[in-house]
């Protein structure tokens, strides 16, 4: 049945979206808010956060917690699996599921990279089939990264919930608490010297939750905000939050699930490292009853996840957009 409600927020009716501002000019720089995590006032962090993700959707944060030695790991494991030979990288290649080594090296703006996709928590839903055994080290550096990523995923679902006024554990466990699922994508993208026709990524916004993501030193990242796409500055050890579909959902479209690409180098290998963090299949996901109202009555059906996941794949099918 048709949602009458909005005829706007449809899981389908968002690769329409993106593929309309696919071509839209690029503006330059975005002065995305950079938030510094060490701040003693927490009150302030706080406001701070909410209000990147009531305007942007999307911000960065320093001093974070997690060790940059353990970053600069990551990004090394990463680095030499794409640089492995290919039968090698091969052996975690993607079969059915969304977990695997893939490579889309396609013609016109689609997508252009090699990635590798795999879940890292719970630990009831791991395949460690699809984790590399080469580069060694690459199961401890991601395990031990998983734990900080999760450390830091929870306290800023917890600032996003105190910022609206609702108890801290809010968002945590409206994606499922313990049971969240947290998904690692390593996108390699090689240089292309045809930048105007490539994007590494197309336009589109996460389906989950939140994302949580580290680049290497080559910028490519763009979101589209007030009409025009902008390129997020790199800062050095920062890890750029995303807010996706579902937070905007449960918030009834007060947190902005900003649309964003990533763009190819012309010289330069840029690679990224975003985890996706979303509810697990069978949750109901809509707008929390504490954030409706007579006044603001609910902009979005309740779902169950899966099927959100099912119908904005459908979407990117007709639109003829790359999964992402």
């Amino acid at each position: 049945m048709e949602d009458k409600r909005d005829h706007n927020t449809s899981p389908s009716s968002l690769p329409s979206l993106s593929k309309q501002l696919a071509s839209s000019t690029l503006g330059g720089s975005a002065d995305v808010p950079v938030l510094d995590l060490s701040v003693s006032d927490e009150d302030f962090l706080v406001r701070e956060v909410t209000k990147a993700s009531e305007e942007w959707g999307v911000f960065q944060v320093v001093n974070h917690g997690i060790p940059t030695e353990l970053m600069q790991q990551l990004r090394m494991a990463g680095k030499q699996f794409f640089e492995l030979p290919e039968a090698e990288k091969e052996t975690v290649a993607k079969e059915e599921d969304f977990e695997g080594f893939k490579r889309n090296y396609l013609g016109g703006i689609n997508n252009w990279d090699e990635h590798l996709f795999h879940r890292l928590s719970p630990p009831s839903i791991l395949n460690y089939k699809y984790w590399p055994k080469n580069p060694p080290q690459y199961r401890e550096v991601t395990e031990e990264y998983t734990k900080h990523m999760k450390r830091l995923t929870e306290k800023i679902l917890g600032w996003l919930s105190e910022g609206l006024g609702l108890p801290r554990e809010t968002f945590t466990q409206s994606i499922g608490g313990e049971t969240a699922e947290y998904v690692l994508r390593i996108n390699f993208y090689p240089p292309t010297q045809n930048t105007d026709l490539t994007i590494g990524a197309a336009a589109h916004t996460d389906m989950g939750a939140i994302a949580l993501l580290i680049p290497n030193e080559v910028p490519g990242l763009q979101a589209f905000k007030d009409e025009q796409w902008l390129d997020l500055n790199y800062v050095n050890s920062a890890v750029v939050v995303i807010i996706g579909d579902q937070l905007m959902r449960m918030t009834n479209g007060r947190f902005k699930n900003v649309l964003h690409r990533a763009k190819t180098d012309h010289e330069r290998l840029r690679i990224s490292w975003p985890v996706f963090v979303a509810p697990r299949a069978d949750m109901s996901v809509g707008p929390l009853p504490e954030l409706t109202g007579d006044d603001n009555p609910p902009k979005f059906e309740t779902l169950i996840y899966n099927d959100y996941i099912d119908q904005k794949i459908k979407g990117w099918a007709l639109e003829d957009l790359p999964v992402y």
